[in-house]
């Protein structure tokens, strides 16, 4: 079977597309019209573009129309979990829609490596533009398999973002990076007063 595997990034894509290799042709698919600024989003192209045709893999890079991100999620955009779930249905069905020209009869993500993603909600999307599409949705959930794959890829040097792709998972990302940062120093504050030599 070969398999139209949407691809978020090459950190994300290095364990799935070995699992599904094994047993099936498969071809990455860039599909991700949620990363912004422009800079990020060719940061990201570029690492996984070089990493792909370095070790003789095929990508294809699908473009949405501009706005398309904007458009899907305006509803929705402060809500992550209604956010994202109209993100993943966009990205995969970008994918789904190129892969009848691209020969597969089946459709796959890397989303699920990721222990920050919701892989109910990518399930779901995957199975509504599978079906539209008249493909085989390759359910898998790969979070087990992400430690190895942050070891391979700060192995090979693939750059790693900290920040989901849109501006406002970035946003929420470095909320949450000032909370831990803060919790630490609270704790490390409460520990100095608290040693009898402090004072």
């Amino acid at each position: 079977m070969r398999v139209a595997l949407h691809a978020c990034c090459g950190p994300c894509a290095l364990e799935p597309l070995d699992a599904l290799a094994a047993a099936h042709d498969v071809v990455l698919v860039f599909a991700n019209p949620n990363i912004q600024p422009a800079e990020e989003y060719e940061r990201r192209r570029r690492t996984i573009v070089e990493w792909a045709r370095g070790h003789g893999i095929g990508i294809v890079e699908v473009r949405a129309a501009p706005g398309a991100w904007d458009e899907a999620v305006r509803e929705v955009r402060d809500d992550a979990g209604g956010r994202c779930g109209r993100c993943y249905e966009l990205r995969l069905g970008l994918v789904a829609d190129r892969a009848a020209g691209l020969g597969c009869d089946a459709l796959a993500t890397t989303l699920s490596v990721s222990p920050y993603q919701d892989p109910g909600a990518i399930d779901a999307a995957g199975r509504r533009v599978a079906s539209r599409a008249g493909l085989v949705w390759l359910a898998a959930d790969y979070r087990e398999r992400y430690p190895e794959a942050t070891r391979r890829s700060r192995e090979l040097g693939m750059y790693r973002q900290n920040y989901c792709g849109c501006l406002p998972s970035r946003a929420e990302a470095e909320r949450a990076r000032a909370e831990r940062a803060a919790a630490r120093a609270a704790r490390r504050g409460g520990a100095e007063s608290a040693s009898p030599d402090a004072g």
